[in-house]
């Protein structure tokens, strides 16, 4: 692979004008001590691009006898001294002062500077490896190095001191187990002589020192380039530079970990090779050293000349996705037509299908502004309401467990989510008086929330998922592996928590089961937590922000609220645009989106930036929110691929189709059968009919709604509902009793269209408005009415095959 980069790389470069020039980074080499093998980058500047010759370059050293480079432009010292490296590639050259010293006097050796990184790298401390919670073989290391005080007690201590020997270092189990010398369950790890073979064996023969108080510690990790627009099958070296408390900078390329979070546009090796395969799109690259993770964006457009297009920006939204469809080389697919765009928007903002009156009106209407009006009728529905009510009643758990006692609760935490919808309670608002809720569940519903946010550790898990995109959890026992959170930011935020109070109230006909009964949460003026990691109190303390002080009478969540509120916040009003995005395009800007971190960025960050300011424009009004997305031209894209857009899958340039959730495919198959749904325990209404996406809790048996991947809210992460397809659930549309009981129950469509007497065409257009929101094609309409003609005797039978069949078709189960 990296011989076919590089040839790929020197066609790049010959079959483009010529460079421009070349440049170096760093522009000039300090060298320290025989360890010290930095790596350097050339660039050609072609036209208005900057494309990696590192690879391809010839490299010439003045003086031979103070270091040589290899062909991937890394350099290693030989003897003190100075030279010059002159770098040549496609008729320009740049030329690299070096100077190196300190080779006589090897530098001390750091436990936690030199020797942790080589353990991660390796993935030693990995979660696969010895780095899980009970170790690997009688051997144990803090996950990723983030305990290097555990990590040097284990090493020396453990094992009756076998695993070191420092009058022998080569004998070491610890490095005869790494280079396979002996049997190791992990295989062999590195090779003897090798860089960090060298590294790991001087430390042993130097009596296996820790380091001192004094030693400089890591303070930054740096990447160059830190993006770069790559073609196809193209190559990118990468130079990463830990930054100490003491002013020095070191080049740590070999020992740090790379991984990409998007495989098939771009991978990356060991040695910080970024190389791109065959598909446009973007790639995030973590890099990871010493604790320390930053990230490189890799931008990898369409092949040839950018083809213009023309599209008019019409909300925030269409200016900067039409700013990266032209960086990325892409052209927007169509608009769509008039039918889908209808039924995308009823599905997408009320869970349910337009009937056919709806379908009709709105394809006679020759507005120029009826899909504008459109949107803004669909979230003043009571549907709106009840749909988005669902959305956030997942993530904040609004859970029963099948107790009785706790209906109450979860039906009045579910109204009013479902108010506060309807009303357009600002979204800071939302958040607050769920986080500060106080009182007992019938005079504040919110309350319900602490039901299952019981302990600090609960309620840092769910408010950072849920309210600021944070997924913070593996912070609870250890440094976040892909983020700089650390166990004291996890428990600075669980310190908020720290003097919430909670007692069972007592009432007649309310079961002895504390976890059933109603319970008052109030604020103790006293109460705090512990972090575990040192063992004392934890301050109040949000992410990215100073430790806070509180009065005993003051609600400490209240001080969280507004920091969460404040304009300057960077989590809060972004969380909240890209989960509202990734609801109606199938994906998150951040995907998955509520991990949103350093090294999973935003696919189009200005897009994300510009929907969470617009958001703070509007006050807050989810509404307005709404609005903005579904009123771009961006949503209004047909889902029908062109040539440029096909293999896109982050940059939104046509409509993802997605497969509707389990409540909204029950409802429509309820509405299209004509058969109105009935759970136990919600009164019968037979002016409005009962709907799946009105129910206010998990607890409504229905094995429909189970097999359509419906959420049991164990947890606070969207991803607990599942909308792939799978048999089960393509069985049940084809074969179940229930599913055929609405199809052919008496009064149903398929009944009433048997006894109509109007034309079966005119009867067949209909249904096929009802179920997929546009009109049958002239060969799916004389198909349908030849299969007619064959039940002449039987009319009903003719129409529940044509309902059961429009039910099963892909075109019925996805949004598009």
């Amino acid at each position: 692979m990296r011989i076919l980069a590089s040839l790929a790389g020197l066609l790049l470069l010959a079959g483009t004008a010529s460079a421009q020039s070349l440049t170096a980074f760093p522009p000039a080499l300090a060298i320290r001590g025989a360890d010290d093998a930095p790596q350097l980058l050339v660039t050609a500047k072609v036209t208005n691009r900057e494309l990696d010759a590192t690879g391809q370059a010839k490299y010439a050293v003045a003086d031979a006898k103070v270091c040589r480079v290899d062909e991937n432009g890394r350099v290693f010292p030989l003897a003190n001294g100075t030279t010059e490296i002159t770098a040549t590639a496609n008729g320009q050259s740049v030329k690299v002062p070096v100077t190196v010293s300190s080779m006589e006097t090897p530098r001390p050796i750091n436990f936690n500077n030199q020797v942790e990184p080589i353990l991660t790298k390796m993935s030693c401390n990995s979660g696969g490896c010895h780095g899980k919670i009970q170790g690997q073989n009688g051997f144990r290391l803090s996950l990723l190095g983030f305990d290097p005080e555990l990590d040097y007690t284990t090493l020396l201590k453990e094992g009756r001191g076998r695993r070191l020997m420092p009058s022998s270092p080569d004998a070491s189990l610890f490095l005869t187990k790494a280079t396979g010398q002996v049997p190791h369950g992990g295989g062999k790890k590195i090779e003897p002589g090798s860089e960090e073979y060298k590294v790991l064996r001087r430390w042993i023969a130097t009596g296996m020192p820790y380091g001192e108080p004094t030693d400089p510690a890591i303070t930054k990790l740096t990447v160059h380039p830190a993006s770069r627009v790559i073609d196809r099958q193209s190559r990118q070296q990468l130079a990463v530079h830990a930054h100490y408390s003491d002013g020095s900078v070191e080049d740590v390329t070999r020992r740090t970990q790379f991984e990409s979070n998007e495989t098939e546009v771009a991978v990356v090796d060991g040695t910080g090779l970024v190389r791109t395969l065959s598909m446009t799109g973007q790639a995030a690259v973590m890099v990871r050293f010493s604790g320390q993770v930053t990230v490189f964006r890799g931008i990898v457009p369409q092949p040839g000349p950018k083809e213009p297009f023309a599209f008019r920006p019409k909300t925030v939204v269409d200016e900067f996705t039409a700013k990266k469809w032209r960086e990325l080389g892409l052209v927007p697919s169509d608009e769509a037509t008039d039918e889908a765009f209808l039924r995308r928007a009823y599905l997408d903002i009320t869970g349910t299908l337009p009937d056919v009156a709806a379908v009709t009106a709105f394809l006679a209407d020759k507005s120029a502004d009826k899909r504008d009006k459109l949107i803004d009728r669909l979230v003043e529905t009571p549907e709106y309401a009840y749909y988005f009510a669902n959305k956030w009643a997942d993530v904040l758990r609004v859970k029963r467990k099948n107790q009785a006692g706790r209906a109450t609760g979860t039906f009045a935490f579910h109204d009013w989510i479902r108010g506060a919808m309807a009303a357009d309670l600002p979204y800071d608002q939302f958040a607050r008086e769920i986080i500060c809720a106080n009182g007992d569940e019938l005079k504040s519903p919110p309350t319900v929330w602490y039901k299952e946010v019981t302990t600090p550790e609960n309620f840092v898990d769910d408010l950072s998922q849920v309210f600021l995109g944070q997924r913070l959890a593996c912070a609870n026992c250890h440094h976040h592996p892909y983020e700089k959170w650390t166990q004291d930011d996890y428990w600075g935020l669980a310190a908020f928590f720290g003097r919430v109070g909670k007692k069972p109230i007592a009432s007649p006909g309310q079961p002895n089961n504390n976890q059933d009964r109603r319970q008052l949460i109030y604020v103790k003026s006293t109460g705090s937590v512990t972090n575990k990691r040192l063992n004392k109190t934890a301050p109040l303390k949000p992410l990215d922000a100073d430790p806070m002080e509180v009065d005993g009478a003051d609600d400490p969540r209240q001080k969280l609220a507004d920091w969460m509120a404040d304009p300057k916040n960077p989590f809060f009003a972004k969380a909240v645009a890209n989960r509202y995005w990734a609801h109606f395009f199938g994906r998150g800007i951040v995907d998955p989106l509520d991990d949103m971190r350093v090294t999973n960025p935003p696919s189009n960050p200005e897009l994300l930036d510009a929907l969470a300011k617009s958001l703070l424009d509007d006050k807050f009004s989810l509404k307005a929110l709404v609005k903005t997305i579904c009123k771009s031209r961006t949503y209004a894209l047909s889902a029908v691929p062109n040539d440029f857009n096909k293999a896109d899958k982050q940059s939104f340039a046509r409509y993802y189709p997605k497969r509707l959730n389990a409540e909204v495919v029950f409802d429509a198959v309820c509405q299209v059968t004509n058969s109105p749904s009935q759970f136990g325990g919600l009164p019968t209404d037979k002016n409005a009919p009962q709907r799946a996406i009105m129910l206010p809790d998990e607890s409504f048996t229905s094995y429909f709604l189970d097999v359509f991947g419906r959420p049991q809210r164990i947890s606070a992460c969207e991803c607990e509902r599942v909308n792939e397809a799978s048999l089960a659930m393509t069985l049940h549309m084809l074969n179940s009793q229930e599913v055929q009981d609405k199809i052919s129950r008496a009064a149903g469509r398929a009944d009433k269209l048997a006894k109509d007497p109007r034309p079966d065409a005119e009867k067949v257009t209909e249904l096929f408005l009802a179920a997929l929101g546009k009109p049958p094609t002239a060969d799916q309409l004389q198909m349908a009415t030849t299969h007619l003609e064959k039940y002449a005797k039987d009319k009903k039978q003719g129409y529940e095959n044509l309902v059961w069949a429009l039910l099963n078709t892909k075109a019925f189960l996805f949004n598009q």
